[in-house]
């Protein structure tokens, strides 16, 4: 029997890859930044397809794809960009890969925090050009100690990020949710309270929710004119939780005072947006996930699910669909 064909969109880390070859499967490694006519060309006739949120699986691929297609794996937690409901259609398992990434994504949560408090990139490029003194009065910002922070979505990361908001002695955690979470909210003594409460409360705001129907755009102009006028907003979900144009307009209108972003719409963003036009937003390239570990953890278990599903076994990080 032919070997297995597996299309790979993305650059492996050597461990991942060295696998992957041992297994015998027919490997089509693709060069990173793959065009949507190159992934269409590529896809015919595979077995399996390993992808990320840059590669837009719909019905158009899975059509191209063809009937040996059995397994679509992305390299993420998230799966916004796939067809479930195409997939299922067709038989097709996915899966994904929780959890792999949640400690690098919270670390760099609270790190976005701290930038935006803090006026760190403003520092840096004082120090860079030499254009400081001892002034005390000099980028005063705000410390974590006794602020408010709310979390939407206390999933895997909203909960790492709380873990890690208690060592900072913040005066109350707040969690907004499609339903209360008691028994991890009792480990890090947060409150579940409804989107209107929380971003009436918070001082800071972190996003780590799924985007789906119910908070695609959920935070709008006004929503931002409903927080503090002192308040910090931090995404690392997704970019389109956010309506981008609403939080320039906030951000213009002094509503909030700061953001971090690790997530935008488009990715890249375009070097000459709005949103780097401001000195108290922090923009970053989608680098959550970004270490060494996580890396690892995310292709070995998006392995993981290509060696089931074609064995014939159920996905060990099947989404929930």
């Amino acid at each position: 029997m032919d070997p297995h064909r597996v299309l790979v969109t993305y650059r492996l880390t050597a461990g991942a890859q060295k696998r992957l070859e041992a297994l015998g499967y027919e490997l089509d490694l693709a060069p990173p930044g793959l065009s949507r006519a190159d992934l269409l060309s590529r896809v015919r006739g595979v077995h399996a397809l390993m992808c990320i949120p840059a590669d837009r699986i719909d019905t158009e691929l899975l059509d191209t794809a063809g009937n040996n297609l059995r397994v679509v794996s992305t390299n993420t937690a998230g799966y916004d960009h796939i067809d479930l409901a195409a997939a299922r259609r067709r038989g097709i398992m996915v899966g994904h890969t929780p959890d792999a990434a949640t400690d690098a994504v919270a670390d760099l949560a609270i790190a976005l925090i701290i930038m935006v408090l803090r006026r760190v990139p403003a520092a840096v490029a004082m120090a860079r050009t030499g254009q400081w003194s001892p002034e005390h009065t000099m980028l005063l910002g705000h410390q974590l100690r006794d602020k408010t922070v709310g979390i939407v979505g206390l999933g895997r990361i909203g909960t790492a990020v709380m873990r890690r908001l208690t060592g900072f002695g913040v005066c109350q955690l707040l969690y907004s949710d499609r339903h209360a979470r008691p028994e991890i909210a009792m480990q890090v003594g947060a409150r579940f309270v409804d989107f209107g409460t929380l971003i009436g409360k918070s001082d800071i705001i972190c996003i780590c929710c799924t985007l789906n129907d119910s908070t695609r755009h959920l935070f709008t102009y006004d929503v931002f004119r409903q927080m503090k006028s002192s308040a910090v907003v931090i995404n690392v979900a997704r970019g389109d939780i956010i309506r981008q144009d609403d939080l320039v307009r906030a951000l213009t209108n002094r509503a909030i005072a700061g953001a971090g972003l690790d997530v935008m719409t488009p990715e890249p963003l375009p070097v000459d947006h709005d949103l780097f036009g401001f000195p108290n937003c922090v923009v970053l390239p989608h680098v959550a996930y970004a270490t060494l570990e996580a890396r690892e953890a995310m292709c070995q278990r998006c392995i993981d699910n290509v060696v089931a599903g074609l064995n014939g076994q159920p996905l060990p990080y099947s989404v929930p669909y």
